[in-house]
């Protein structure tokens, strides 16, 4: 596996998003914490750019965390790697015996290592095992969801997280052949849903199956729920003046995202008050307007940026208690 081939996204911006806090005196030896560790890229630079910072990364992937544990060994005990889902920071925190600290960064795309390895079966440019589990040790592979839930769930997911019209269509197609024989392997899924889709759709959008895949990848992962809990406990683990970046990769991710910065920086008084009590105050402030794009240089480069949105904000104020 060469890590070469892993190109971090937005790399430099993200880096720029964070270095206030990482480099403010007065915290001399700020903790960031990576919460979608992968094969290391971003996390290196931290390390590499605030040479005072201490890092802790999680991953629920045992094979990144092997890998990054490598590439980051030179850095020694300024790094902390741990096997977690990112909404389990607060716990992972508390048991370091971190209460707060001054730097988050997510990147939500899937990791180019899992992408790259086939028998992942994350891609569907190549034929591979239908899993798709980030934590290969837990929970149900696409096949089980693909071969085992009611056509109706199946729809649902097509349609809510991969925004697919033509879920109807699809998911027919898929009870007819499960039928017959249960799905193992991504190429049969490939040319099931081609074969199922409309001239018309097939000419739009890149390879057809990208969205059933993106759709299976979340359910198997539970990533949508588990985003809904971590952004805002991330948040929550921010000290005063800490900062936070998140790279999302499609629409769903970066919505919620939005929303959660959004509250975050949002007024919360009944209209009409003269002032406004401290605990109605924002308690973020946005550090990007709307969310920001990667570079067509960029792009060119790495194709796998190219649908990348990243959104940063900072923390202003204590929760009230």
């Amino acid at each position: 596996m060469s890590q070469t081939r892993h190109v971090p996204v937005m790399l430099q911006r993200c880096l720029d998003l964070l270095a206030p806090a990482l480099q403010d005196t007065a915290h001399p030896e700020p903790v960031v914490v990576d919460c979608t560790l992968g094969l290391g890229g971003h996390s290196e630079a931290l390390l590499a750019s605030f040479p005072t910072a201490r890092l802790i990364a999680l991953d629920r992937d045992k094979e990144a965390l092997r890998l990054s544990g490598e590439r980051l060994a030179p850095y020694g005990d300024r790094a902390t790697l741990v096997h977690a889902v990112y909404d389990e920071l607060p716990e992972v925190l508390e048991r370091l015996g971190v209460p707060k600290v001054q730097g988050i960064l997510f990147d939500l795309g899937v990791s180019s290592m899992q992408l790259d390895e086939a028998d992942r079966g994350f891609a569907y440019a190549q034929d591979a095992p239908l899993d798709m589990r980030m934590d290969q040790s837990t929970g149900v592979s696409a096949a089980e969801v693909l071969n085992t839930y009611p056509p109706g769930e199946l729809v649902r997911i097509l349609r809510a997280y991969g925004e697919e019209k033509q879920a109807k269509r699809i998911v027919s197609a898929v009870v007819r052949e499960r039928e017959k024989e249960p799905f193992s392997n991504s190429a049969r899924l490939v040319e099931l849903i081609r074969d199922a889709l409309p001239q018309a759709a097939k000419r739009t959008g890149g390879n057809p199956a990208k969205r059933t895949f993106q759709a299976l990848r979340i359910e198997v992962n539970g990533e949508l729920s588990v985003l809904e809990q971590a952004i805002p406990a991330a948040v929550g683990s921010l000290a005063v003046g800490g900062r936070i970046a998140v790279l999302a990769y499609h629409s769903l991710e970066d919505r919620l995202v939005k929303q959660v910065f959004a509250a975050g920086a949002a007024n919360t008084a009944p209209p009409g008050l003269p002032v406004v009590p401290e605990r109605y105050q924002p308690r973020l402030k946005l550090l990007t307007r709307g969310a920001e794009l990667p570079t067509e240089e960029e792009v060119a480069e790495n194709r796998r940026a190219a649908p990348a949105r990243l959104r940063g904000a900072q923390r202003i104020r204590e929760e009230e208690r």
